[in-house]
């Protein structure tokens, strides 16, 4: 973990959070400024700073980060027609936070394109 960072801050209880998930290498919450009516925040507890920093003994836990966002859709119920899972990477896409996240969107029609 990063001492510096929201996230880490987050997982380590340092910061409140509205939980929805975790497990042992998953951790995974409320937006604290939704835009959507469901906005989960999906993190590996392990600090990694973007999908394009991620190394190839990362790809375990970037897909249990798929998997655990499919879970938490399915437990949070109202997302059977569909939902949108969201990576930025780097800040030109709009990443604010660098600990590697997904974005959970769903309870209402999504447009296309996003940005």
């Amino acid at each position: 973990m990063a001492e510096d960072c929201l996230f880490c801050k987050i997982i380590k209880g340092e910061i409140p959070s509205a939980k929805v998930y975790e497990d042992e290498e998953i951790f995974a919450f409320k937006d604290i400024n939704p835009q959507a009516p469901v906005h989960i925040v999906i993190i590996p507890k392990k600090h990694i700073e973007s999908l394009s920093g991620a190394e190839i003994n990362d790809a375990e836990v970037l897909g249990r980060l798929q998997l655990a966002a499919a879970k938490i859709a399915a437990q949070l119920g109202g997302l059977e027609n569909g939902y949108r899972l969201v990576n930025n990477c780097g800040h030109d896409a709009g990443q604010t936070v660098f600990h590697i996240h997904y974005h959970l969107l769903g309870g209402r029609i999504l447009g296309w394109p996003p940005g």
